[in-house]
């Protein structure tokens, strides 16, 4: 054989049959890498950048090229400033993975890895992750993962001598950033106009969304976790006498739920028979029809709608570092407790009584280490029945939570058919999928009624309320969607719109006293999660400064009103003022 051939051994990295220098240069698989993933994995982001334009036109084309250009040069020159000798092959490994896994996401289910969406990635349980996985999955990983990296690993690559691979380096990034900013500027007025009025597309722009993001992240969170949460809150108190009876008041907050298939909202499924039924015999059972959530995920919107100022002033790192409601009324004398079947609190009630649902106190309702929701019901009527002062009990649901909807509820609620039960959505039509969506919410509507069941039963003692909400939608394939998370800006309403209810019985409207024909008249307005906090305030009777009356859909229904407090003069009043952005200006009194 002629000596300028390789022998197989040359592959394995022994020398050369010519006796020169093995492999290629760093800098060429670098670029390689980086035309890899911006022609093969990020075709959503071309789809989008390049939506509404004619194929045929040169001006597409032209477009199309520059972005090409301008990304590689991009994901070439980040490379080259982490990966060297040592790095560079471990680093492209796991780069791989967090790129393929992403495409196959972004892709599959139509997401945006933006920070809150990588926070909830951050934050997934071994149950919620498992049912992502798929053998579509796997498959892609194997392609798009496994074999680039099996290649990588067996090319050889030359490393000159350290000078000289410093003037390379250099000449490489130099090169890089010039081709990118050439490319930029050749499409700048388009590509200005694309960033401006669609800033979420960078977050499809794979793997440097992913790892922009989960830097964000990791960044807020070692940010967070320096200093405590910020006391807000400090003047808050019972308003007048102490009740003559225990109070108990049970916030159910649901998971993925969407007003579209809500049955009391006229849904073409009865998806709410029990609740149905309940709003025909209680005159203190109220639906709200038209109720916006403050995020599209359980990260963003569970902080939210615990916080006096939520989606109307939005401040993510404020919230995130302030404490919650939860703390308000509990400084006021409420017993709080927190009661979870997800994925935990996310902070809002950090420091107080909490605790999760487990297979050991309730086997029959966790079948394979998960728990039904009616688990959140064990010990109520032992808790009723030792009630005291004023109490309020948040439970979280497991509820809608996709993609495995039918896992969500027994077999005896599968009324509605055929369903999806599959973990693979991809595998179902987008009718099977809503059956199956459907289904869960039907079991939903059992475990509220169920639970109303037992708060009447104790009414005779204890005066309570109910109040359910949704933390956000859903989106069942409109417009080729799945799940949730989209941005808040371009979210769809089926990821925005939640079903919400409210139940007093009647020893709690007369302590108050509530009129709630005048809440029945208040909740076919359009209504938020920036409500709950100062809704819970008066239905609790604490009174804080914080409290504002025109985000309060209790305000004019109660008849008999106390003054709100003003906050005592203390530093550490002046700081709680500080902490959140200002409430309305909108005067009045706290029921």
């Amino acid at each position: 054989m002629p000596r300028m051939l390789l022998s197989s051994e040359s592959l394995g990295g022994k020398p050369r049959a010519f006796g020169g220098p093995r492999g290629v240069a760093l800098e060429w698989v670098l670029l390689g890498v980086s035309l890899f993933w911006v022609l093969v994995l990020n075709r959503p982001f071309f789809a989008a950048a390049l939506h509404g334009q004619a194929a045929s036109a040169p001006a597409t084309w032209g477009f199309g090229a520059a972005l090409v250009v301008m990304l590689v040069g991009v994901h070439a020159v980040l490379l080259a400033l982490v990966c060297h000798r040592f790095t560079a092959k471990p680093m492209l490994a796991v780069l791989f993975c967090v790129a393929a896994s992403s495409s196959f996401f972004i892709d599959a289910f139509k997401v945006y890895l933006d920070p809150s969406m990588l926070r909830n990635v951050l934050r997934t349980d071994v149950h919620e992750a498992s049912e992502l996985l798929s053998l579509r999955f796997l498959g892609h990983m194997l392609l798009y993962a496994g074999l680039p990296t099996l290649l990588l690993w067996r090319l050889p690559i030359k490393y000159p001598p350290l000078w000289r691979a410093l003037l390379r380096r250099m000449g490489f990034i130099l090169l890089g950033l010039g081709l990118a900013v050439a490319a930029l500027m050749s499409v700048f007025q388009p590509m200005a106009s694309l960033m401006r009025n669609q800033k979420e597309l960078r977050y499809l722009i794979t793997p440097a969304n992913a790892l922009y993001s989960t830097g964000r992240v990791l960044a807020s969170e070692a940010k967070g976790a320096a200093k405590p949460r910020v006391a807000i809150g400090q003047d808050a108190q019972m308003g007048g006498a102490a009740p003559a009876r225990p109070r108990l008041v049970v916030l159910v907050v649901g998971e993925t739920a969407r007003a579209a298939n809500w049955g009391l909202n006229g849904y073409a499924r009865q998806t709410t028979p029990q609740l149905a039924q309940w709003a025909q015999a209680e005159a203190g059972f109220i639906n709200f029809p038209h109720v916006t959530a403050c995020g599209t995920n359980t990260e963003t919107s569970l902080p939210c709608m615990f916080a006096p100022v939520g989606r109307r002033d939005y401040d993510e790192d404020r919230i995130r570092g302030s404490q919650s409601l939860l703390h308000v009324v509990n400084k006021a004398g409420v017993a709080v407790h927190w009661r979870d079947n997800q994925s935990g609190c996310k902070g809002v009630c950090e420091g107080l009584s909490n605790e999760e649902t487990s297979a050991a106190a309730t086997p029959a309702l966790c079948p394979e280490g998960r728990c039904l929701d009616e688990a959140l019901l064990a010990g109520l009527p032992e808790r009723l029945a030792k009630a005291q002062g004023t109490q309020l009990l948040v439970l979280h649901m497991l509820g809608n939570h996709g993609p495995s909807y039918f896992r969500r509820y027994p077999p005896a609620f599968s009324k509605f058919t055929p369903e999806c039960r599959q973990d693979d959505l991809r595998k179902c039509s987008v009718e099977e999928i809503t059956v199956a969506y459907d289904n869960a919410l039907l079991y939903t509507d059992h475990v509220l009624a169920t639970l109303l069941k037992q708060l009447k039963a104790a009414q005779d003692s204890v005066d309570t309320a109910l109040i359910y909400v949704s933390d956000h939608g859903e989106s069942l394939g409109e417009k080729g969607l799945f799940l949730h998370g989209i941005p808040y800006a371009i979210a769809p309403q089926e990821q925005l719109r939640v079903p919400m209810v409210m139940w007093f019985s009647e020893g709690l409207a007369a302590s108050r006293p509530l009129d709630a024909g005048c809440v029945r008249q208040r909740a076919a307005q359009p209504a938020t999660h920036d409500h709950l906090f100062h809704t819970l305030l008066t239905l609790l009777n604490v009174r804080t400064a914080l409290y504002a009356p025109a985000y309060d859909l209790l305000a004019g229904c109660v008849k008999a009103p106390v003054a709100a407090v003003a906050p005592p003069a203390t530093a550490d009043a002046s700081a709680s003022a500080a902490a959140l952005p200002a409430a309305p200006t909108a005067s009045g009194t706290r029921p």
